[in-house]
């Protein structure tokens, strides 16, 4: 049997995992992954009350919410269990959880003092990279014992290849993601488990609604030759493709989604 039809043969019944789920990318992403046919666990980090609302929002059946935060290993693995407890299954990861860049922890080397740079560096690898790390750690463990298929797809950032200078880590923790990704889905294929990236330019998120109103506005939508910025449910319909059966042969890529902004 080829693994299209092993893993066809249990579409109605998959989990799917979404970290930072309780807004933005990680909310469209979940919405989704359920209007797809997916049970979906939401994850949230701080925010309970977004993640409900979230979860007001999945239609179908068979939703959760899960907490944790992923900066602390044992979490990490521990929403990985408690998703695997409600879902019973578990066959899609989405790698969306993220310290965002903001002005309160804008770091611009020689601009900053050394308490704030080790700080922030901290937050962002620890949640942005590591979180991810060793959530698809327990994820990945869970597949290989059951001897299922499965999709990984990480949310990684156009920042990894365009810099990013006044947020440096969340730029280098993106660039890891995506190696990261591209490392395991090589170690992984042989266990019919395909990883994929996406990395968005700018996304019109709640936590990007002031500067998008604001006087940044027009410069921020005129890095697209679309004149706009991208949108979380056109990441989120990226993210469904690359987490279905038929996109496992894309396993390895990065697909970059910044509406011709920045090309490489």
């Amino acid at each position: 049997m080829s693994w299209r039809e092993l893993y066809v043969q249990d579409v109605t019944t998959r989990g799917a995992l979404v970290t930072g789920a309780s807004r933005g990318i990680g909310r469209a992403t979940a919405v989704a992954l359920a209007a797809a046919g997916h049970r979906v666990a939401v994850h949230y980090g701080h925010h309970r009350e977004d993640a409900d609302q979230t979860l007001t929002l999945l239609p179908g059946e068979g939703h959760l919410v899960v907490g944790g935060d992923l900066a602390d290993p044992s979490a990490a693995r521990g929403v990985v269990d408690e998703a695997v407890r409600g879902l019973t299954t578990l066959d899609v990861l989405v790698n969306n959880a993220a310290v965002a860049p903001q002005a309160a922890n804008r770091h611009r080397i020689g601009e900053v003092g050394w308490d704030a740079w080790v700080e922030t560096w901290n937050s962002m690898i620890h949640t942005n990279l590591l979180g991810a790390v060793n959530v698809t750690w327990a994820f990945v463990d869970q597949l290989i014992g059951r001897g299922a298929p499965g999709s990984i797809v990480n949310v990684g950032s156009r920042g990894a290849y365009r810099g990013e200078p006044d947020h440096p880590a969340y730029g280098a923790g993106k660039a890891a993601l995506h190696a990261f990704g591209q490392s395991i889905a090589v170690a992984l294929a042989p266990h019919r488990i395909a990883v994929t990236s996406v990395a968005p330019g700018f996304v019109a998120t709640e936590r990007q609604m002031a500067k998008l109103s604001g006087p940044e506005g027009d410069a921020v939508r005129a890095q697209s030759p679309f004149g706009r910025v991208g949108t979380p449910e056109e990441i989120a319909a990226a993210i469904v493709h690359l987490a279905s059966p038929g996109a496992a042969w894309a396993s390895g890529a990065v697909l970059d989604l910044n509406g011709a902004s920045y090309l490489r």
